[in-house]
């Protein structure tokens, strides 16, 4: 599917016809993006997830960032697959240290004037067979979920063919453990303040402006929260959404995490697109296709 693998830019020549919106977002996204990237190349045996997730949040402070979606996580080792998880708690950072071999997940939802991404980076420390062929293997789903979106199929049936193809491929959907077992949420503009507190991890105006969404959406039938539930039972809603498919297989996890610009256009390609393809799991591929 052309634009969907990492041939350059989609986003660039869409943006000056959609306004400064998808500037200003694909802009955040690079920048979280270029935090994952120089923390991911700092990771040593000992780090553990605690300190990983602090080097995020230094990183992105000393870049502009003043406000967040939620704060950085960083997971290691089986924890990548969501292992045992059962309560939120479990997804905050811990003293698991990174060890030689051992799979890594970065997780950021930065602020940066005005505009909020949310992405995720999967790596691991030297090699990890399991986990490069996990990466490999969501390209799929990356071309799956844009196709079906353009299709306007609902966020449900989306979901469900989603977990199909992971189970076609052998692996375990772990985005079920989130709660509401979300693939994705829309992210919005978030209005600057001086003072910007988190609540439980998140963004305090972000939250507010989650829940208006979820409350906004109720009246008229739809919801920000893209879910295996019958909430999630409509056609994609345009606005920006940050797409998180994770694969686990035994205690191995990936995930990559991006926006999905949606739009009410009746062109398809004008209907739904990744708002940037210059990203590192893109590129990747990219490469392994000219492999």
């Amino acid at each position: 599917m052309a634009g969907d693998t990492g041939k350059g830019t989609t986003a660039a020549p869409r943006a000056g016809r959609l306004g400064s919106d998808l500037r200003g977002f694909r802009e955040v996204q690079r920048l979280a993006y270029a935090c994952a990237e120089a923390v991911a190349a700092q990771l040593r045996p000992g780090v553990t997830e605690r300190e990983a997730a602090r080097m995020q949040r230094e990183w992105l402070r000393g870049h502009g960032v003043r406000d967040w979606f939620h704060l950085p996580f960083a997971w290691f080792g089986d924890r990548t697959a969501f292992a045992g998880f059962r309560v939120p708690l479990q997804f905050f950072p811990t003293n698991r240290a990174l060890e030689p071999g051992m799979p890594f997940i970065l997780d950021m939802a930065p602020v940066y004037r005005g505009y909020a991404a949310d992405i995720g980076y999967s790596g691991s420390l030297g090699l990890n067979p399991v986990q490069d062929r996990l990466l490999s293997d969501l390209r799929a789903h990356r071309e799956l979920i844009l196709r079906q979106v353009r299709e306007r199929r609902s966020l449900r049936e989306i979901y469900e063919n989603v977990d199909r193809l992971m189970v076609r491929q052998g692996y375990a959907n772990r985005h079920r453990a989130y709660p509401f077992g979300v693939i994705a949420h829309k992210v919005d503009r978030v209005r600057e303040r001086r003072w910007s507190p988190t609540v439980f991890g998140f963004g305090a105006q972000s939250l507010k402006g989650l829940v208006g969404d979820a409350l906004h959406g109720h009246r008229e039938g739809w919801s920000p929260l893209w879910s295996p539930y019958r909430f999630s039972d409509h056609a994609p809603q345009p606005g920006m959404w940050a797409v998180e498919p994770h694969l686990g297989f035994r205690g191995t996890g990936a995930k990559f995490e991006e926006i999905l610009v949606v739009t009410d256009s009746r062109d398809p390609e004008e209907s739904a697109f990744w708002l940037d393809d210059d990203l590192p799991h893109v590129r990747r591929w990219a490469e392994e296709g000219a492999a």
